[in-house]
């Protein structure tokens, strides 16, 4: 069973370390880790742009894999990589399982008020808004609840831990459990 590996580690200049060990955690359950920079299935069209060709080659990768683990560890703010949740999305979207992790505990509503400082202000009802008077997510979620609720619908699973933050992108042990409930739901199915 193929499983795609959904997270912004592709950014880390070890990206190919991080696949490879993400990928040894996945055989060791009897399943193929699929990793984004990996080349695709089927190549994108080479007259297109480099950004394109991207995103054609990771859709391809997502059609071609049976789950997705996403890692929606908080990136640059208080939400996941919003190209990790659209890729989420998409596969839930194909009715395969989808799980995901975070390696901050947080929930996404106290990150968010902690990113809005003093911007953040209580309504009469108690809960909190922005400058722009949009309310602040607080469902006791890790992070949208659009997110663990797709998750949970396709029968997935959600793990998280505190990670400290030098570790925060190489700590594989919330990733290690959405493998293990991975392979038991593939196997189950």
């Amino acid at each position: 069973m193929r499983i795609y590996l959904a997270g912004p580690e592709v950014f880390l200049a070890d990206a190919e370390a991080v696949a490879a060990a993400k990928r040894a955690v996945c055989a060791a359950h009897g399943l193929l880790g699929v990793f984004p920079l990996e080349p695709p299935p089927v190549a994108p069209d080479a007259a297109q742009p480099e950004w394109l060709r991207i995103y054609w080659a990771n859709e391809a990768h997502i059609r071609g894999c049976d789950a997705l683990i996403a890692n929606l560890t908080p990136f640059r703010g208080a939400s996941a990589d919003v190209g990790t949740v659209y890729e989420l999305g998409l596969m839930r979207a194909l009715g395969r399982p989808v799980f995901g992790y975070s390696n901050t505990a947080r929930r996404f509503g106290a990150r968010t008020l902690a990113a809005l400082g003093g911007a953040a202000r209580r309504r009469a009802d108690g809960t909190w808004e922005d400058a722009e008077g949009m309310a602040v997510e607080e469902f006791d979620r890790h992070d949208n609840l659009m997110l663990e609720g797709g998750i949970a619908a396709s029968g997935g699973a959600f793990e998280a831990e505190e990670v400290p933050p030098e570790r925060r992108w190489h700590d594989l042990a919330a990733f290690t459990r959405c493998v293990a409930a991975a392979a038991r739901v593939l196997r189950a199915g």
